[in-house]
C-alpha cells in the first residue's frame, strides 16, 4: 500500500503528464506568427505565456529541491520554447519520480506552479481560437495520459469534437 506521500507524488506526476498532454495539444501546429499574437495592448503574447510556463516548471523544480529560485525569461523562438516546455516538465517529473525528498508539501507544488500552468495552457488554447487557429475540443477524461509521459510524443487524441 502506498503512503500518503507516495500517493501525492504519483498524483503530481499524473498532473504533470496531463500538463504535457494538454499543453502539447495547445502548442502543436501553431502558425509561425502565433507567438507574437496580441489581443490588446498590454496583454501577454502566446510566446510570453509559454515562456512563463517554462519558468514555472523551472521554479517548481527548485522549490521541490528546497532551493527556490525564480528566473523570468524572455520568449525565444516558438519551437525553442516548445522544446523548453517539455524539457522543464521532464526535469520536474524526473525529480518527482526519484526518492529525493520534497522540500515542501506536494499540495504547495500543485497550488502554485502546476495550477498556474494549467491556467496558462487554457489561455494559449483560447488565443489559438481568437487568432484563427483553433485547437479542437476533446473529452479529456478519455485521453491517454500516462505518468512519466511528459515529452512531445503524446498519444493522438481519440475523442475530439467540434
Amino acid at each position: 500500500m502506498a503512503t500518503s506521500s507516495e500517493s501525492s507524488r504519483e498524483l503530481l506526476r499524473h498532473t504533470v503528464a496531463t500538463v504535457a498532454y494538454r499543453g502539447g495539444k495547445a502548442l502543436r501546429g501553431a502558425p509561425a506568427e502565433f507567438s507574437a499574437f496580441q489581443v490588446a495592448d498590454g496583454s501577454r503574447t502566446p510566446g510570453q505565456i509559454l515562456s512563463h510556463i517554462c519558468d514555472l516548471f523551472d521554479w517548481a523544480l527548485s522549490v521541490a529541491q528546497g532551493k527556490e529560485t525564480w528566473k523570468g525569461t524572455q520568449p525565444r523562438e516558438w519551437n525553442e520554447d516548445v522544446s523548453r516546455f517539455f524539457a522543464s516538465l521532464a526535469a520536474f517529473d524526473e525529480y518527482l519520480a526519484s526518492s529525493a525528498p520534497l522540500a515542501v508539501p506536494p499540495e504547495t507544488l500543485f497550488q502554485a506552479p502546476i495550477a498556474d500552468a494549467l491556467t496558462h495552457i487554457g489561455q494559449i488554447s483560447m488565443l489559438r481560437r481568437i487568432a484563427g487557429s483553433p485547437v479542437r475540443a476533446e473529452n479529456f477524461s478519455k485521453a491517454d495520459v500516462a505518468v512519466g509521459r511528459v515529452g512531445p510524443d503524446q498519444t493522438p487524441p481519440n475523442h475530439e469534437f467540434d
